[in-house]
This record gives C-alpha cells, structure tokens and sequence, in this order.
C-alpha cells in the first residue's frame, strides 16, 4: 500500500504521553502534566453549565460569539491599551493549539521559513514542517535564557516568513524583556516578515515581571497575531477555548483557516469565557500570587533536596538540574526512574528541543497542583535521595 504522511508516520509517541503513562502504571505523583489540579473560577463554571441549557446549543459563528469577541477585544484594551475591532480582529478558536496552527496556516507558503526559539513546546515544529516551511532554530542557554540577538540575526533572510514567539516561555519560564522584543520587532521590520505570538501564560508572572505583547511595540500591530488562553488564565485546559487577535488585514486568513480546522468552539464554552474576561482585576493579580506561592513552595524543596533551580519567571513550570545529584544517566533515564523508584514525574527538557546536542541534565517540574499534592511530592523525593548514596543514582 501507498505510504502515509512521511512526517506524522516518523514522529515517535510523544514523551508527555509516554511519562504520564508510565506515572499511571507507577501511580507516582504526575508533576509532568502542564494543567492544574483544581477547578477554575466557581462562577465561570456555573455561567458555562446555565449557557449549555439556554437553547442556544447549535453552531455559532464562525470567528466566535459575539460576547466572547467582545470581551477578547476589551481585555486587550484594558490590560495592554490595544484598540480592537471585535467583529473583525478577533477569531475564537478549539484552543492555543488549533489557534496556533490557524495562525502559522494563515501565513506560510511551502518554502517559507519560520524562526522559532528553543527550548520550544513540542507542536511547533510539526505544524511548521507539515506546512511546508523550514524551521530555522535560535537556542537560549540557561540559566538566564537571554535573546542570543547575533544568531537571531543570522537565522533571519530573505525566505524568513514569520518568527513563532513564546512568551512567558514552556519550559524555560522566560519573560523576555521590553529590549529583547524590541530587537525582534526591529528584524522583523527589516525582513518585513510577521509574529505569530504564543501568549497562554500572559497572566502568570512573577517577582514583578509583567508580560509586554510584541503586537504593542511601534509598527506591530500589523504584523502580528496574538494567541491567548482560557484555559491558562482560568484553570480550565479541558475547555479548549482560545483566542486570536490580529490586525483586520490578517484575520479573514486566521479564520478560513480555523474554518477548515475546527469551524467552531462550543458556544456555551464560550459564554462562559466572556464572563471570566470581565472578572475584577484582583482575580488576574491573584492568578500570579497564588502560583508564585507555589512555585517558591516547590522550588525552596527541590533546592533543599540538592537540585540546581533555574529561574521561572512566568509560566506553570520550574527547570530542575538534576546533576548535583549525582545521576549519570540522562533526562529521559531520571525522569524515568523518579517515576518508578520516587513516585514523582516530571519531564526531560531534552524533549523541548530538536537538535541531539540538547542540553541532557534538566527536568521540568509543574507546580500548577495543590499544596498537598506538592508537599508529598517533596517528601516522596526526599525519602528516595535519603535511601540512597551516590553509588545508587547511577540510574
């Protein structure tokens, strides 16, 4: 028989699927998983389940319900003092992910190429290369993740389409800078390419860092197109409910493209989401209190335990080097065996990048669970570092 897509039959099972696998098998405490433990918004929930039974249950609009587009286009307003058109600059998507691929579909031509960074969030370069383009990746270096801005440079040419940003950044937990963001806006003038901007964790930063959309920067906002989250901003990853906005130039692209995708997002879903947009402002503060708070509970017991703690500025995520422990093995073989011999998974990092010569002695840990599901994964760690001497970690 004829063979199958070249691309898909060569990808391997991923290897968030293979660790929450093997974290069931082993009934570990699954710190690999990047979704919370707990439930979102109360009123969020309850304004979804009196949606579902309003007798509004068939297909909305294409680019969203109109509540939702215009809760979208007041949020950008008012924490980024963005002007958008609700009916023309808005497209609601089945999550970050669909809206990712819409965004890249509604831009590249096979032959383009995409700059993307790295360490990246596994779908990315699937999406580029099924598309047809080339990606071309700039590595960041812990531990402080800066914008290495002559290899930026280089990356781009005369084929360069679109630079795919992520920030705040899965796995790095980089917020980039008010400089970094403006270098790439100016490359991106220069090659007069477009920004397709990953934005999820655009409320979940820390220590005083505040996220700054590229799309805001001086001649942006026609090359941009900026991906929010439901699911982040309200703990609801189930939900599938993202969000695109972009300049009314680029978005009839974005939405036959999402038509050709999913068409439509539940509308009670929807409804919901709208709702929690126009929550108060200490709901969006106390999104980054809360999970500073847990980030500093997991990151002060991992430390404790010897790891090295790479900074996490925003996101659900905080890297751990693992070396000091004194396990020669890799990423994949630790987090390996913490599953089994700890009952604690977390994920390589080695998994976030493409090249072999990824760095092979960090593990990412989610600290978006309980205090109680932290605290016992803290003690199950510690009672399986104290069972063994540095011999055993050998792996």
């Amino acid at each position: 028989m004829k063979p199958l897509n070249a691309l898909l039959s060569a990808s391997g099972t991923t290897v968030f699927t293979v660790m929450s696998a093997l974290a069931a098998q082993h009934q570990s405490i699954n710190l690999g998983q990047g979704f919370p433990d707990y439930e979102g918004p109360a009123d969020v929930v309850q304004a979804a389940a009196d949606a579902l039974l309003d007798h509004r249950n068939q297909y909305p609009p294409l680019a969203g319900v109109p509540e939702l587009r215009a809760a979208v286009a007041e949020a950008n307003r008012r924490f980024y003092g963005l002007e958008i058109d609700p009916a023309t600059e808005v497209v609601v998507t089945s999550g970050a992910t669909e809206a990712l691929a819409a965004a890249l579909m509604a831009l590249i031509n096979p032959g383009d190429e995409v700059v993307l960074f790295e360490p990246l969030y596994d779908t990315y370069l699937p999406v580029v290369r099924l598309l047809g383009a080339t990606p071309r990746v700039v590595r960041l270096s812990p531990p402080k993740w800066e914008l290495p801005r002559a290899e930026l440079a280089a990356a781009f040419g005369p084929r360069t389409k679109a630079v795919l940003l992520n920030t705040p950044m899965n796995p790095a937990g980089k917020v980039f800078t008010a400089a970094e963001l403006s270098y790439i806006a100016e490359l991106l003038q220069r090659h007069d390419a477009y920004a397709v901007c990953d934005e999820v964790y655009e409320h979940l930063t820390f220590d005083g860092w505040k996220h700054i959309p590229l799309m805001t920067l001086p001649g942006m906002r026609e090359r941009c197109l900026r991906i929010g989250s439901a699911g982040k901003t309200f703990s609801l990853t189930g939900w599938k409910v993202g969000y695109i906005t972009g300049d009314k130039s680029l978005m009839p692209n974005v939405a036959k493209a999402h038509q050709n995708l999913t068409f439509t997002t539940a509308p009670n879903l929807q409804r919901a989401v709208a709702v929690g947009l126009s929550k108060p402002d200490s709901y969006f503060e106390g999104l980054s209190t809360e999970l500073q708070a847990r980030r500093d509970r997991l990151a002060t017991g991992l430390a404790a335990l010897g790891f090295g703690i790479l900074p996490t500025q925003g996101s659900y995520f905080i890297t751990a080097d693992f070396s000091p422990l004194g396990f020669s093995g890799d990423d994949v073989a630790f987090c390996r065996h913490i599953t089994e011999a700890a009952k604690v998974t977390a994920i390589p990092v080695s998994a976030f990048y493409d090249g072999a010569d990824a760095p092979r002695h960090y593990a990412r840990f989610a600290f978006c669970k309980n205090e109680a599901v932290l605290d016992e994964a803290l003690a199950r760690l510690k009672a399986w570092k104290e069972a063994r001497n540095p011999e055993a970690l050998a792996g």
